[in-house]
């Protein structure tokens, strides 16, 4: 029998949803400051991290990593860890550290509340830390349909490189507010003139889990929509973008279901289509399971 659009899509949810598809997560434990947790860490790296007590205390009877009690203050808790990370990074301990960025990420128990630390966006899959970014659609209307434009990740970019993905995207730095942080990945990845890119709607967010071989990844991403005008061209304006596609959105709801995409940048197009009609409880019988696994709770 066939496999059906749904079925190859819901496939792709999944991949990206992949910490919650694990049939066991017995050697992931929490990592905590003080009584809160903040993120989750698999085994490799807690062995790894009890290697440096004055920073990371992995306690085996509670199974849970935390930091010492004696960095009582953001700064002190942000040269630590971070000191830690440059350590494994220069004994080649972990791949992913291999791609260090200089961005720091805010770590927190949601978008709005204040950072406990700062942590290297290369290093904080090693602590299953939240983690917010924000997407865009580029789309336009013409008289006949509606077209949609797709971008494709350079050849080096350091993860899912060739890649297909949204017009713009980015993740979330220290200090940025979500609309300010997309008008700028805009300008970058697309040469979208600021006037332009302000007004893109925000419409939501989908929220999952991944995880593959750098880490741990509970994500939030914050999306916009934003209609442009029929013969506006996009550029590449940073090197991260090797080329666009404008293509109807029958063409990218295939290609959203083939695993040529980056996964969540898939499941980014997926809720446009969800919420534009165009995927329907009358069209498709897996409608319901789709849009749940769009927002998924995170377990911390």
């Amino acid at each position: 029998m066939a496999v059906t659009w749904g079925e190859r899509m819901l496939s792709v949810v999944h991949r990206c949803d992949a910490f919650n598809q694990r049939l066991s997560k017995d050697d992931c434990i929490p990592f905590c400051i003080g009584s809160e947790q903040y993120g989750l860490v698999r085994e490799d790296c807690w062995r790894e991290l009890a290697k440096f007590p004055d920073v990371f205390v992995v306690d085996g009877k509670e199974k849970v990593v935390k930091l010492s009690e004696q960095l009582g203050t953001v700064e002190k808790r942000t040269e630590k860890v971070n000191e830690i990370l440059m350590k494994l990074r220069e004994d080649e301990v972990f791949h992913c550290l291999k791609g260090w960025r200089n961005e720091m990420y805010p770590v927190s128990k949601s978008y709005h509340a204040p950072p406990v630390f700062l942590i290297e966006r290369a290093g904080a899959g090693l602590l299953g830390i939240k983690q917010y970014g924000c997407h865009l659609n580029g789309y336009f209307h013409t008289d006949e349909s509606l077209l949609m434009w797709i971008s494709r990740r350079s050849l080096n970019k350091p993860t899912f490189p060739d890649k297909l993905d949204n017009l713009a995207a980015g993740g979330l730095p220290v200090g940025m507010k979500v609309k300010d942080n997309i008008v700028k990945e805009c300008y970058e990845e697309a040469a979208i003139p600021t006037d332009v890119a302000s007004r893109a709607i925000s419409v939501g967010s989908i929220s999952y889990f991944f995880e593959d071989e750098r880490g741990l990844f509970p994500e939030t991403q914050f999306l916009f929509d934003l209609e442009l005008a029929p013969d506006f061209k996009p550029v590449a304006n940073d090197g991260e973008v090797e080329q666009f596609y404008c293509w109807p959105l029958d063409q990218v709801k295939e290609e959203i279901s083939s695993g040529s995409f980056k996964p969540n940048c898939a499941l980014v197009v997926l809720d446009f289509l969800i919420r534009h009609g165009y995927v329907t409880a009358d069209n498709e019988q897996l409608y319901e399971v789709l849009v749940t696994s769009l927002h998924r709770i995170h377990p911390f």
